[in-house]
């Protein structure tokens, strides 16, 4: 289980990335219930650290403490630079003695050049993909998603795309309740699966009118009713053809696939603070019987139902309804 991140810091590090790493692990919020993390950002030297926004930062740790991490994070750096080989040494030994790697847009280039992109599915940013493909043949580039998990690194696009990653990461280990408290707090969706685009077609129009959030904040509120996108269309008064392609511009990804990511994020919070059966919890958040809800949940997470359950609420009575 997650309790002790390492976050790393080097000559021309990106203070925005940065800033979404302590965001993300390092703030306490115990106050809501979320677990409290050690927390460091760690550097090569003791002396200022220039960003690549033209002012310095002091950091008080060394890369001694990136031993003591389950988690070691990685944020941007300038394209075409690279962290000292004393930060690649300390990513290759987080890596070789089981610690969880992430890295954030740019970062990417830092876990390639500490040979952990070979023969593995990963991404950036999406003005970087062919780079870091050219730069690292070896790796397996997957372009324009927001992250790949491989299981012990993860990989993220741009500075949002790296939020979704650290709140997935988040989900995986605390559970669904508490990374949604993290992304209220950060004022952020709950949940956006990896494999969602990383940018839309077109600007979505100012006029809440024109635009379909009002139509996915009732089907949030209304998970349980039977939606198609025939349906969705006749409510959005578009034809079903028109609704599609609006919908992927609007969210990067097919009215399906985000039911579908919306129902199993319901659910997992429902597994978590009731002591429900799957079977109602299915109904609830509209997959009409267990087998649904195992057969999405399981594609979804890699665990069934009953698997999260036991790992997020081991003991019986301790959910409340």
């Amino acid at each position: 289980m997650l309790t002790n991140v390492a976050v790393l810091a080097y000559q021309g590090v990106a203070p925005f990335e940065l800033g979404v790493l302590c965001e993300a692990f390092g703030l306490d919020r115990t106050e809501h219930g979320v677990p409290r993390l050690e927390f460091a950002v760690c550097a090569p030297t003791a002396e200022p650290i220039p960003t690549s926004m033209g002012f310095s930062i002091q950091v008080q740790e060394g890369l001694e403490r990136v031993r003591d991490a389950d988690l070691v994070a990685v944020p941007a750096i300038p394209r075409g630079g690279m962290p000292p080989e004393p930060v690649l040494d300390a990513i290759r030994e987080a890596y070789d003695r089981g610690a969880r790697i992430l890295s954030v847009c740019s970062g990417a280039f830092a876990l390639g050049a500490a040979g952990l992109l070979d023969g593995r599915e990963c991404t950036t940013h999406w003005m970087y993909t062919e780079e870091l493909q050219r730069r690292f043949p070896e790796a397996k580039v997957v372009p324009e998603v927001l992250y790949v998990d491989t299981g012990q690194v993860v990989t993220s696009a741009g500075t949002a795309a790296g939020l979704d990653a650290c709140l997935h990461i988040w989900r995986q280990e605390h559970g669904a309740a508490v990374a949604s408290m993290i992304a209220r707090r950060a004022v952020v969706p709950p949940h956006r699966d990896g494999g969602q685009a990383q940018f839309i077609a077109r600007a979505v129009p100012d006029c809440d009118a024109e635009t379909l959030r009002p139509l996915l904040l009732w089907v949030l509120e209304n998970l349980g009713e039977d939606h198609s996108v025939e349906s969705l269309a006749r409510r959005a008064h578009m034809s079903p053809r028109t609704f599609a392609r609006r919908f992927r511009d609007e969210t990067g990804t097919t009215p399906h696939s985000w039911l579908t990511a919306q129902r199993v994020a319901a659910a997992e919070e429902l597994l978590e603070t009731t002591d429900q059966p799957v079977e109602w919890i299915a109904a609830e958040v509209g997959f009409g019987n267990a087998a649904s809800l195992r057969h999405h949940f399981q594609r979804a997470r890699g665990v069934s139902p009953r698997q999260y359950r036991q790992t997020f609420c081991p003991t019986p009575g301790q959910a409340s309804a």
